[in-house]
């Protein structure tokens, strides 16, 4: 027998449990993977990363650099602020203009292990998520001929790309130094690595049970794998309208996957969020709807899994999440 029940979420997932395997190609990039316990749905994040240092240092200056925006004014950081949580705390991100973004921003920490990158996966890799990002019209508004001569200006930048590279300072150089450095930013050693690892005494009792209940429910079913997320692809909404109750305007960030492939069963579908870090993350959701950790599994309870549970086992849950909060590496610093 399996361990947990199939529910309705992976039924009617686009890919359902095939959707592990890219998560495991992604894993090849950053590093190995220790072994574990090897029937867990769950797998620990590699305890090393494997990048090159000079190129890892040389994307962490540029991922705080604002010249990689049209009027100077943002960087990566100012969305993805590595003291919270690899997020910003805002419901939606502000643009280079002032106006505000789509959705919410992602985390940063670990998006190294997703095997798409923002929330409809438009993006295959963190080069081409950092190309999409620089000439977003809203976020950054740039060209990448300004950005390599702004770069290319910078007699420390010049002679960084130098060392780090054959061709110097080039578009795509300036991109493969920020997912570099994003490949870093991986958060390892957190309580339930280290339970999963062997130590039984990492988490307490009311930790293992919600982890417990975490699987029996089903959450697991899309919530798996080295990033507890972001392996797969799954409707918002799978019991229920989730946007109909919302009680605000759909907006084209609502359309998750149709923006990308057109197709109207992708309406609504989503890449499925890692939870790693969940805790640092708020607010949740590509609309940022949800404010807090216990909100959101209301939510996906109701629209998710269709089904009903205590509020002792909802609050067990809640502590399973807040072990999933890892270490930062020198670079994340």
């Amino acid at each position: 027998m399996p361990y947990f029940r199939t529910p309705p979420a992976l039924r009617h997932s686009r890919g359902g449990i095939h959707r592990f395997m890219p998560a495991v190609l992604a894993l090849a990039a950053i590093g190995g993977v220790r072994a574990a316990l090897p029937d867990e749905p769950i797998q620990p994040i590699p305890l090393k990363h494997g990048q090159d240092p000079a190129r890892a240092e040389l994307g962490h200056r540029l991922f705080q650099d604002t010249r990689l925006s049209s009027n100077n004014s943002v960087s990566c950081a100012n969305c993805h602020d590595l003291g919270k949580g690899g997020a910003d705390g805002r419901e939606r991100s502000v643009g280079f203009s002032g106006q505000p973004t789509g959705v919410n921003a992602p985390t940063v920490l670990n998006a190294a292990l997703n095997f798409k990158q923002f929330w409809n996966g438009r993006a295959d890799s963190l080069e081409a998520q950092i190309d999409g990002v620089v000439q977003n019209p809203v976020e950054m508004g740039s060209k990448w001929a300004d950005v390599v001569a702004k770069v290319s200006q910078d007699d420390s930048y010049r002679a960084a790309f130098a060392a780090a590279y054959k061709n110097g300072v080039t578009k795509a150089n300036i991109q493969n130094a920020i997912a570099t450095y994003e490949r870093t930013l991986t958060t390892p050693n957190s309580r339930f690595d280290s339970y999963l690892r062997g130590n039984g005494r990492a988490l307490t009792d009311e930790e293992k049970a919600g982890y417990a209940k975490f699987k029996q429910y089903g959450c697991v079913a899309c919530h798996q794998g080295v990033n507890v997320g972001g392996n797969m692809f799954q409707k918002f909404g799978v019991m229920g309208d989730y946007f109909a109750g919302r009680g605000r305007q759909l907006s084209q960030g609502d359309l998750g996957r149709f923006a990308v492939t057109g197709d109207p069963a992708d309406k609504h579908v989503f890449k499925v969020p890692s939870l790693r870090n969940v805790a640092l993350t708020a607010p949740y959701f590509h609309d940022g709807s949800a404010k807090t950790l216990e909100e959101a599994v209301d939510v996906m309870f109701k629209f998710q899994l269709g089904r009903t549970a205590s509020r002792a086992d909802k609050a067990a849950i809640v502590a399973f999440l807040n072990t999933l909060t890892g270490e930062q590496g020198e670079l994340a610093k």
